[in-house]
Order: C-alpha cells, then sequence, then structure tokens
C-alpha cells in the first residue's frame, strides 16, 4: 500500500518537517519505493514534484525538503505500485481541472472492476486504479453540478457518497484539493492532527529531527496535517473512521461524515 501526506492551514505554511518524514517511508523505513509527488498550491496555480524513484534516495525530494515553500494546501503521496507499472505518469498526486480550479487527488489502497467506471472527458493518461477513480469522480461531480452551487455543502455530501462506491470496489483511502479545501476519505488507514497556540516540540517517528513549533509560528496559526499513518511519536493523532469523510479549510475541520 502507498501512504498519504496532506496539509491544510490558514496561512501559507512550509511542510519540510512532516514531509522528511514521509520521505524516509519511501524505500528506507518503508517498503514505498516505487515513486513519489507532492502539490503545492500557490494563489490558484499550483507546483508539482514527482519522481518515479524511491523518496528516500531522490534528489528532488531532498530539494523539496530543504526548500521551504509555502502553501495553504499541500497534496502527497509516495507509491508502493499494486496497478499500473512505476512510471512518471502512474505517480500521483494527479491534478485535473473542474469549474475554473485545479484539483489534485492522491489515493492509497487497491480497487478492483475500476476499469468499467465512466470517467466521461476526463481521461486518465497512466494506467492505475487511483487516476481512474479520480477521473470518474470528477465526470461524476460535473454531471451533477454543471455549476459549482454557492453552498458546498450538497457537493460535500456528494463526493462523500462517490467515495462510498468506490470503497466498495477495495481499499480507498483519499486526498483530494483545490487549494483552499482538502478532502479526506477513509477506508482503513487515515490520521490527522491540527496544531494550534499554544505551540510545542514534536519528534518525527523516521527521522532524528525534532521542531520545535512555538519558533515557527504565530499565535493565530492553524495548520491541520493529514497523514496514512502518524509522522511523530509524541502528539495525539487522530484515527479516521471506516467510512468517514471529513473537509478542511484553511485548517479547521468544516465538515465531517461519519457512516
Amino acid at each position: 500500500m502507498c501512504e498519504l501526506l496532506g496539509m491544510s492551514a490558514n496561512v501559507p505554511t512550509d511542510i519540510c518537517f512532516s514531509f522528511t518524514g514521509l520521505m524516509q517511508r519511501g524505500g528506507k523505513t518503508g517498503p514505498h519505493s516505487d515513486g513519489w509527488g507532492i502539490t503545492f498550491y500557490e494563489g490558484r496555480g499550483f507546483r508539482t514534484f514527482k519522481d518515479p524513484n524511491p523518496s528516500c534516495r531522490s534528489r528532488i525530494a531532498e530539494l523539496v525538503q530543504e526548500y521551504p515553500i509555502k502553501s495553504c494546501a499541500v497534496v502527497s503521496h509516495i507509491r508502493q505500485a499494486n496497478r499500473g507499472g512505476v512510471s512518471l505518469e502512474n505517480t500521483h498526486p494527479f491534478t485535473r481541472e473542474l469549474w475554473g480550479r485545479y484539483w489534485t487527488f492522491a489515493h492509497n489502497g487497491q480497487l478492483t472492476d475500476y476499469e468499467a467506471l465512466d470517467t466521461g472527458r476526463f481521461k486518465p493518461v497512466g494506467d492505475t486504479d487511483s487516476e481512474m477513480a479520480f477521473c470518474w469522480l470528477l465526470n461524476q461531480l460535473e454531471a451533477k453540478f454543471p455549476v459549482l452551487p454557492d453552498d458546498l455543502a450538497p457537493v460535500y455530501d456528494y463526493v462523500a457518497s462517490c467515495c462510498d462506491k468506490l470503497r466498495q470496489l477495495g481499499v480507498y483511502n483519499m486526498l483530494l484539493s483545490n487549494g483552499e479545501y482538502v478532502l479526506t476519505y477513509c477506508t482503513n488507514n487515515l490520521h490527522w492532527i491540527t496544531r494550534r497556540a499554544p505551540f510545542g516540540q514534536a519528534s518525527l517517528i523516521d527521522e532524528d529531527v525534532t521542531i520545535d513549533f512555538q519558533k515557527e509560528t504565530t499565535p493565530n496559526d492553524v495548520v491541520t496535517v493529514i497523514a496514512t499513518q502518524p509522522l511523530t511519536n509524541d502528539e495525539n493523532w487522530h484515527k479516521m473512521q471506516q467510512g468517514e469523510f471529513g473537509v478542511f479549510h484553511f485548517g479547521e475541520l468544516i465538515h465531517n461524515r461519519i457512516l
């Protein structure tokens, strides 16, 4: 299985600390050595770094680790291939345009019978179940909401129902973002933690690194990190339940549904 990493923050924030922990799991402390990727949103634009090589040995990953790109929404993924070969086009995250915004998606899990999913105009480039599920999800959303409504509650509910259908095909843990909202769905393993004042210290599980968040933040900062498995060993992470769907907006959980 792969691993996910996401962030939602109320001010542009770098994810270097969490990404440092995740990249060790890409072939060093974990078996996820079939590529990695990360997408940062900056305004309505985005920048993505991808590499089909293991993140623990990737020079590009080292750049991302050391280059403090600040963003309010981040989606990242390390891959252990099960559907589709090891290649750049099969490396998450995947990004498409819908409603005039770029949507970024990453998936952890394995689906069966996904070839029959109707993706409409959203055509997969690679041959993974994950990209197929993403294209299907966007096609469903566009058909249901040709124009994005002002009230987003029905959109959240519909995304959750679509995720429920995908979960019937296998294990489906998801991160989805348009740069303002970060949507999450859990089948079996997804955790999150919200950090706010008073900030303290935290130490990574996979690397001998400790950070004092108080020195890196202001009292008004709110930062939520989402990960397949907790990245620190001295904080209380929230484990999502099976079928749980959540929406984070600038660091705050604003919508939550548990089956």
